[in-house]
């Protein structure tokens, strides 16, 4: 009888930092749930975090060290000495032949505080370079360099119990509801709670948060300075500004109010693309309101704009004295797990240890000083974009990359690829061998993941969570601090020999206590927190220096900021626009974003056909105007194209956009849709960034939409061992990824298969499709044939023991009501012994005809359809009409991330609803 062990961690996902009880048999992890004692989700968890372990199933993962001597040889596997000893030759050489700025590290905010804090110690300690940033940069410096310039450091001064205490929540450029389900659904109770709460959203869609708003500004992208300032205009203007706290504990408002004086609210509707009266009832509103939270993430972050946004949002809550009280202030929602643990220890260009700057040569010395070192390099370190635009130049000559997708991630990913295929080493240290960047290494470092990792991290309200392994480290996986300890000895045995080993490090908690004595007399103190207590106790806020009896939950309530003068500064900035404006060539507003049940790059969600459900495909949003102009019908496949790339995927029309506007996820890359060219919306985004926080500008890029029709197109599906799916998915790929474009996603009913689709201008030969078949059905099943040579179409049915396990269609169009009979019959396992006459035609029998919709419930495996019919039937008003439902079904009783979505469609019932006279 196996024994059930549960064990503490936190979500591997975003910065929300939701604790989880994990629970193993000591070889697999069976399940989550959430931890009820953690303060960040009380027992809750969103549809990411209660799958998390269907994400740990077999197959995908690195397990053993792999390395290539030369740059076109295939990599093959070796022992670890061998690949440390490779690592540790090739960067010495480049080194001591070009300097220490030759070679980059690039990490990101998935990996742990101790973890991060090792491999900055191994880039300026044993190096001597400030060549190290994360993924972070691609998520949350502009709002580091925003509090920074404006409050004096780098801290969210807020908490998430500040939600229940707003009179007004200020919502920008984060669809909260999904990007951090679990804070939106303390959203929601704080609403429920306190019915005059108000909730203005700004955000170019009307996404899931916005349709919950009592005020939505769907402001054109990139126009947040140019609302702010008109809005403090308007405050300045009515007399509402509190002038005794600007005077006492602000510095600039002059230079702002001068700036502001013209940009009216009337001025700003036309920049804004928003009335008027919107911008002055959020701004009376504001006024108004007793406390104001505002919340805001990457709609605001990612811009050329970026820092001044954060700025001039901050600028009305100290115009307003609306910060240091409950219920108040700004709050940066961090994008990644451990964004903010990667700034405390200093992992990014510009930062060192402790909050502490390159470019202050009193706070170098510290750092010299504390690790024993004669000098810290003054030279500025390479940013994200900078780092891969200096390995595509042949300036830096060897990168190591870690826990992260740039492959995918960065923008204008033509010259990713062209750098990264330019370089003269390439290190990836990664968990999983689907990974678009695994395919430019040299060398291969398999890593540990979530379940397997022991550690801290700091989550959005600056709390400090313990993570404890619940399995231990498969093949020869190792933990990532540990690989880059391991490194750095060696390393520095050959830069450096008979000094004192920098990063001879044998325990996380060793790394995490010299992490803890950094922060002494530091804004981020953490001399007061011991190790264990973050087990004795629970996860714990910072800072807690040595002597105080609790940590702060929130920040500046005495007013005093951690400026030179002790007062926050107004930063005065004028509105600039997106970097790519729109022409006649480009006339489209393309943004980007999530959905609401995948993770960045996929490379873990993407493991999980549950997940792929509500979201199961690359598609193109589009107004259904702008759809009708350009003769795109909707589920046509779509050619959008701009400056830097172009990508092919499916139309699909929608409200949330307004007409000059498109939309497309940020999740999917090469790893899921693959063509002639490289694919993924990062194809067609620029690498312009933010002259202050150097963070790109993934939020806007100017685009074209055409119809793309292929000759010849081929949908399948078949069935595959779980343990299999990500290398069957890799195969289908790599086979179709010749054509103008192919996808592969997992699917999964009572089986699990993969659910392909790809198109072309050229109809593939015979040879071809026949080596596609024998990727998809194998020899023991029955495969019923099609052909139809003058239309060119064939269908293949494979059937096993009276159940359909496969089937491919092809041709010049598609009968797409078989197709989505044949993969219906799949899914539900319908026994078809009785259907085997009707398995090939061109339609399913009318009596079979079945309409498939999009999984809205992910935990109850409850569709779209079927909640909307039953919502149609039920009585009352929109609330009643849910409750209803609920209760019959389940939708959303459960992890509640469908909620947002589950209340507009009870709205839109309600409404169609005959009225009673």
């Amino acid at each position: 009888m196996l024994t059930i062990a549960e064990v503490k961690s936190t979500c591997p996902y975003c910065g929300v930092g939701c604790g989880v009880l994990v629970s193993t048999d000591g070889a697999n992890i069976v399940s989550v749930r959430g931890d009820p004692d953690h303060p960040a989700n009380f027992g809750k968890l969103c549809s990411k975090g209660s799958t998390l372990h269907l994400t740990t199933r077999a197959g995908g993962r690195l397990l053993t060290p792999q390395v290539r001597t030369e740059r076109d040889a295939v990599r093959k596997e070796t022992n670890w000495d061998d690949a440390i000893t490779q690592v540790a030759e090739r960067f010495a050489a480049i080194i001591r032949e070009h300097g220490p700025d030759a070679v980059a590290f690039y990490g990101s905010g998935q990996l742990l505080t101790e973890d991060y804090y090792a491999l900055n110690k191994l880039a300026r300690a044993v190096v001597g370079t400030n060549n190290i940033d994360t993924n972070s940069r691609l998520c949350m410096s502009s709002a580091v360099a925003g509090y920074k310039a404006t409050l004096g450091m780098d801290a969210v001064p807020t908490c998430y119990e500040d939600i229940d205490h707003a009179d007004l929540l200020f919502i920008a450029g984060s669809n909260a509801a999904w990007t951090h389900p679990i804070v939106f659904r303390r959203i929601e109770a704080a609403r429920e709670k306190r019915p005059t709460q108000k909730m203005i959203v700004v955000d170019p869609r009307r996404t899931e948060t916005a349709a919950q708003a009592d005020l939505h500004l769907a402001i054109l992208p990139g126009t947040d300075v140019a609302l702010f300032h008109a809005m403090l205009h308007w405050l300045i203007w009515e007399e509402r500004v509190d002038l005794d706290f600007i005077a006492a504990h602000t510095e600039n408002f002059s230079a702002l109010k001068s700036l502001v004086r013209e940009l009216s609210p009337a001025v700003a509707a036309r920049l804004c693309g928003v009335p008027e009266r919107d911008i002055i009832t959020a701004a009376r509103w504001w006024a108004e309101s007793g406390n104001v939270l505002s919340m805001y993430c990457q709609g605001l972050n990612q811009s050329t704009s970026g820092t001044d946004k954060n700025t001039a949002l901050i600028g009305l809550h100290l115009a307003t004295a609306q910060i240091g009280k409950a219920g108040a202030g700004p709050f940066s929602l961090t994008g990644q797990p451990n964004a903010m643990g990667g700034r405390e220890v200093g992992a990014l260009a510009n930062l060192l240890p402790g909050h502490r700057e390159v470019n202050n040569s009193a706070q170098r010395d510290e750092v010299a000083a504390l690790w024993g070192l004669s000098t810290i390099s003054d030279r500025p370190g390479k940013t994200a974009v900078e780092m891969f635009e200096a390995l595509e130049r042949g300036e830096i000559k060897a990168v190591w990359i870690a826990c992260t997708n740039p492959a995918h991630s960065m923008p204008d990913l033509t010259r990713i690829h062209s750098a990264l295929r330019k370089a003269e080493f390439v290190v990836v240290q990664d968990a999983f061998a689907a990974s678009e960047t695994v395919a430019f290494a040299d060398v291969v470092l398999p890593t540990t993941t979530w379940g397997e990792k022991s550690g801290t991290v700091t989550n959005s309200e600056r709390r400090i969570s313990r993570l404890t392994a619940a399995l231990p480290s498969p093949g020869q996986a190792r933990a990532d601090w540990q690989i880059f300890s391991q490194v750095g000895v060696e390393l520095q045995k050959r830069l450096a020999p008979n000094t004192s080993l920098h990063t001879a490090f044998s325990t996380a908690q060793q790394i995490w206590e010299e992490h803890r004595s950094m922060t002494v007399g530091r804004d981020l103190d953490i001399s007061g927190l011991e190790y264990q207590s973050l087990i004795d106790i629970g996860a714990q806020q910072w800072p807690l220096p040595s002597g105080s009896s609790a940590p702060r939950v929130r920040l500046y309530e005495d007013a005093v900021f951690p400026t030179e003068s002790g007062k926050a500064k107004f930063v005065a900035n004028g509105y600039r626009g997106v970097a790519e404006k729109l022409t006649a060539k480009f006339p489209l507003a393309l943004t980007t974003g999530r959905t609401r049940d995948q993770w960045h790059t996929m490379t873990r969600t993407g493991r999980s056909a549950y997940l792929l459900g509500h979201d199961a495909e690359p598609q193109v949003q589009l107004h259904a105007n702008d759809m009708t102009r350009r003769g795109i019908a909707e589920g046509a496949w779509a050619q959008v194209r701009s400056v830097h790339g172009s990508v092919i995927m499916r139309a699909n029309a929608t409200e949330s956009v307004r007409s000059g506007q498109a939309f497309i996820t940020m999740h999917w890359g090469q790893n899921f849709l693959r063509g002639k060219v490289i694919s993924g919306v990062n194809a067609l985004t620029s690498s312009a960034f933010c002259p202050q926080s150097k963070q790109p500008e993934l939020k806007h890029a100017a685009v074209h939409v055409e119809l793309f029709t292929p000759v010849w197109s081929v949908a399948a599906f078949a069935i595959v061992p779980a343990a299999q799916l990500d290398a069957a998915r890799m195969r289908w790929l790599d086979h179709c990824g010749s054509l103008d474009v192919a996808y592969a996603v997992p699917i999964e009913g009572e089986v699990c298969g993969l659910w392909c689709e790809s198109a072309t201008s050229e109809v593939p030969d015979a040879q071809w499709i026949e080596a596609l078949d024998a990727l998809l059905f194998s020899p023991e099943t029955q495969v019923l044939r099609y052909d139809d040579v003058t239309s060119n179409a064939t269908r293949r049915v494979a059937v096993r023991d009276d159940f359909v396990v496969g089937a491919r269609l092809s041709g010049g169009t598609i009968a797409q009501p078989a197709l989505q009979w044949l993969r219906s019959l799949f899914l539900t396992r319908t026994n078809v012994r009785s259907l085997s006459r009707w398995l090939l035609a061109p339609a399913p029998p009318e009596s079979f005809i079945r309409t498939e919709s999009k999984t809205l419930c992910t935990c109850f495996g409850v569709g779209e359809s079927e909640i909307s019919n039953a919502l149609n039937e039920a009585a009352g008003d929109a609330a009643t009409r849910l409750k209803t439902v609920q209760q019959s079904l389940r939708c959303g009783t459960n992890c509640g991330s469908c909620v947002p979505e589950l209340k507009q469609l009870a709205r839109k019932a309600a409404l169609a609803a005959p009225q009673a006279a």
